[in-house]
């Protein structure tokens, strides 16, 4: 026989609920003293979480049959309109799959859209800790 766990108000399944990535604030030797630590907005914070649910197929552009099956089925586009945020996607979704290994390109926009490399060394660190975070959980 099996449970589900809903959280205190009852109301959602705790599996429902998929914990965002952790703010990091990069240290160290990879850091500038001299720069002010990379820090993202609060929407820039849940652009990176919507990007874990998304898969890499979401980082193609969508043919005329994909637009078209799309509309049919009532399919949102994940794509965003602000290209700085979808800069950020782009960079979230690789990183969520791939980790470290991204395209030079993407890392290239992601540059171009005007983060840094801090901001790519705090996604990163973020994006790791919630996947350790998660493999201790499972």
């Amino acid at each position: 026989m099996a449970y589900l766990a809903f959280d205190d108000t009852g109301l959602v399944p705790v599996a429902a609920r998929a914990p965002a990535p952790a703010p990091v604030t990069v240290t160290g030797p990879i850091a500038d003293p001299a720069r002010p630590a990379a820090r993202f907005s609060a929407l820039e914070w849940s652009v990176v979480a919507l990007a874990r649910g998304d898969t890499v197929g979401s980082l193609r552009h969508p043919s005329r049959l994909a637009v078209a099956m799309r509309a049919v089925f009532r399919q949102p586009n994940p794509r965003l309109a602000d290209e700085r945020l979808e800069a950020l996607r782009r960079m979230a979704v690789f990183s969520w799959h791939y980790g470290f290994t991204v395209p030079s390109r993407e890392v290239q926009a992601f540059i171009a859209a005007g983060f840094t490399t801090d901001h790519y060394e705090t996604l990163l660190a973020s994006i790791g800790v919630a996947k350790r975070r998660d493999h201790r959980g499972a």
